[in-house]
């Protein structure tokens, strides 16, 4: 203690001030560390494909059974739907009214399927191509078939699922 007293007061101890510096340099080296490399993600990529592939399965099925819940299921609950020639359908809640209403249709049928699933890097997001047909009734109540593209942008959730973020079914049918 008096050699902290008289180094803290200007006096003059060399044996002291050696003891405070090896302190101060261990403590110093205590809370330096070294530089770490970084560790390379998993890449779950394939995985996070197949997981997007089975939801899609799923997701057909229930438009084939004309389940709307189950259909809007796979959206997330902000999600937009762009239908062509229709106004943007923002909600999984909005989504499933309205086909709900489409699949009271007693022509409708919906068929889809990925041609090309891509999953970012990270494996936050994915987009998805593919081919679909639908049918509806016609203002004369006829079978009407459109045969065409869809793009749909995928989101990883928090628990680790995927929901669809953005369904964007065309009219271009090459």
């Amino acid at each position: 203690m008096t050699t902290f007293y008289r180094w803290t007061t200007g006096n003059r101890c060399p044996t002291g001030a050696a003891v405070l510096c090896v302190v101060v340099a261990l403590v110093l080296a205590a809370c330096s560390s070294a530089p770490t490399t970084p560790t390379a993600a998993v890449d779950t990529r394939a995985a996070d494909e197949a997981a997007i592939r089975a939801i899609d399965a799923a997701w057909t099925k229930a438009a084939e059974s004309k389940d709307p819940a189950g259909f809007a299921a796979v959206y997330a609950d902000g999600a937009s739907l762009m239908a062509p020639g229709a106004p943007i359908t923002t909600g999984k809640e909005a989504i499933a009214k309205g086909f709900t209403g489409m699949m009271a249709d007693k022509a409708f049928a919906l068929s889809f399927g990925p041609t090309k699933i891509e999953v970012a890097k990270g494996g936050e997001m994915a987009y998805e191509l593919g081919d679909y047909s639908l049918t509806l009734s016609d203002k004369k109540l006829k079978a009407q078939t459109i045969k065409a593209k869809y793009v749909v942008v995928w989101g990883k959730q928090a628990d680790g699922s995927w929901k669809a973020l953005v369904d964007a079914p065309t009219t271009t049918t090459n």
